[in-house]
């Protein structure tokens, strides 16, 4: 059996370029990382974004109008890509993956979610480590997740997970633009803490993560309330999953 069950979400940001192209070392250090605590018997769930940039890479402009038809069609395209990506690199470290696909309805009490709960459990209890994405291509409005934060919530609660990581471009919650002087890391938040006066999302443009750190942050205390501790951490810091895994103060940490 394996001692601990971490999430980790990680984010469209972290793994693109500023040309908006996937940076494949990004993925290569978060499945080495995952490969590391595997062997430390900790296993991992990965809800990883991404499929809307992939798809894009590949299809490039295309005639479609409508965003949310424009986004079902990258995502279909860009999806098999990525777990391409994540099949090959976790196989370099003898490691088996999965994809698992969800839109919010499958996570309500009953049939779905109880499908989504052994689905999980039998990949598991076989070592394979699930890759988690939102089903774009065919998710509709009142199915849709608001973004990747709350699916990455609903997973950790679903596999009662001990830890749930989402990374992203910044360092954590700051008292101000991160990039200012006069400004300092939050590094510990309590469920019922009124920080969400230093949250500052801008607009997302197209292909980019829907979650900003008001998502992140409410989701993160959503999933602390559930008595699972929550870190949101930058995702291109090197070693960053290891060093919150064992113990490090690293980014920001919700707790109940």
């Amino acid at each position: 059996m394996y001692k601990k069950r971490i999430v980790i979400k990680v984010g469209t940001n972290v793994m693109v370029n500023k040309s908006k192209r996937i940076i494949k070392p990004v993925l290569e250090g978060l499945v080495k990382q995952i490969a590391t605590l595997f062997e430390e018997d900790i296993i991992c769930v990965l809800v990883s974004s991404g499929s809307v940039i992939a798809g894009r890479e590949v299809l490039g402009r295309i005639k479609i109008q409508d965003k949310a038809q424009k986004r079902q069609v990258y995502s279909a395209v860009g999806q098999p890509r990525m777990m391409f990506h994540y099949y090959t690199l976790f196989g370099q470290y003898g490691l088996k993956c999965a994809q698992v696909l969800a839109t919010k309805r499958d996570f309500n009490p009953g049939m779905h979610r109880e499908n989504m709960i052994n689905c999980y459990e039998g990949l598991l209890a076989e070592g394979v480590i699930p890759v988690a994405n939102e089903d774009d291509a065919v998710s509709v409005t009142k199915s849709m997740f608001s973004d990747n934060d709350e699916l990455a919530s609903l997973v950790a609660e679903l596999i009662n997970a001990d830890l749930l990581i989402i990374l992203t471009s910044t360092d954590g919650l700051f008292t101000g633009d991160p990039e200012a002087k006069d400004t300092t890391l939050i590094k510990n938040v309590s469920v019922g803490q009124d920080v969400e006066q230093y949250v500052d999302d801008k607009e997302k443009g197209e292909g980019e993560g829907r979650g900003g750190m008001g998502s992140k942050l409410n989701m993160a205390k959503a999933t602390a309330r559930k008595n699972i501790p929550t870190v949101i951490a930058n995702g291109k810091r090197e070693n960053v999953i290891i060093d919150i895994v064992h113990g490090e103060a690293i980014g920001t940490r919700v707790s109940k």
